[in-house]
């Protein structure tokens, strides 16, 4: 079904998960009947059996249950897809896989990380790609006191319309420089631009830092360190004697 089948119909890959997932569930719990009925059970016992489960159920496997039907309410919600970029209880990954029981994530450092179901229902999760791929992205910058601010805010523009992954016109505003605060040791601004694809921030990020410190050596414009003065005062006549006794 999910390398043949569903990929001719018009269904989008969340709903084809759905599928493929509770026809699994149904075919197993078919089989299990028909095996059960061909071993000659008698079903009459069910409800014996359902009430010794009930009690296990209360006891010692409810988070197993509580993990299966927030499984099911991910596959037919879909707030979190296959392929979603999404960060839960400081875990930032992408959604590899959502199983019976747990959802597993795999880092940006390729390492996969398996996370309950029910975390992802009942604590607060944040994704990048649930209505669309478009995101916006802050690249915060400072310039050294004395330079001209108008001139920082056309370079960073200029920078910004060169770059082919930000958006600069349509449904999204335009880029914008923002001056935000003095700071100690610098003016600083914000470039904050909105990008076609959000799963490209970070390299696009670093496009952005890379553009803006060749355009401001171009420009003459600096990029100020923290600095510190330190002022030594003399010291009194007795501690420098005292100080030239070895005490």
């Amino acid at each position: 079904m999910e390398n043949h089948w569903l990929k001719m119909t018009t269904m989008g890959q969340g709903a084809r998960d759905a599928m493929v997932t509770i026809t699994g569930y149904v075919m197993f719990l078919i089989a299990l009947l028909a095996g059960m009925s061909a071993a000659g059970f008698d079903f009459g016992n069910i409800a014996i059996i359902a009430g010794a489960l009930s009690v296990g159920i209360g006891f010692g496997l409810q988070n197993i249950v509580n993990n299966f039907v927030s499984g099911l309410i991910l596959l037919f919600e879909r707030p979190v897809r296959k392929g979603d970029w999404i960060v839960v209880n400081g875990t930032e990954g992408v959604v590899k896989d959502i199983q019976i029981r747990s959802t597993r994530i795999q880092t940006f450092d390729r390492s996969d990380v398996i996370v309950p179901n029910s975390e992802l229902i009942s604590n607060q999760v944040t994704n990048w790609v649930l209505s669309n791929r478009a995101g916006r992205a802050i690249v915060p910058v400072g310039v050294a006191y004395g330079t001209d601010t108008e001139k920082v805010r056309d370079v960073l523009l200029a920078v910004a319309g060169a770059n082919e992954n930000v958006l600069q016109t349509g449904d999204y505003p335009e880029p914008v420089v923002l001056f935000r605060a003095f700071g100690d040791s610098s003016l600083n601004f914000e470039l904050r631009v909105f990008l076609r694809d959000i799963d490209k921030r970070i390299r696009v990020v670093s496009e952005l830092n890379f553009a803006i410190d060749k355009a401001f050596r171009e420009a003459g414009i600096e990029i100020p360190f923290p600095q510190r003065d330190l002022h030594v005062k003399d010291l009194p006549e007795n501690l420098l004697n005292n100080k030239n006794n070895g005490e």
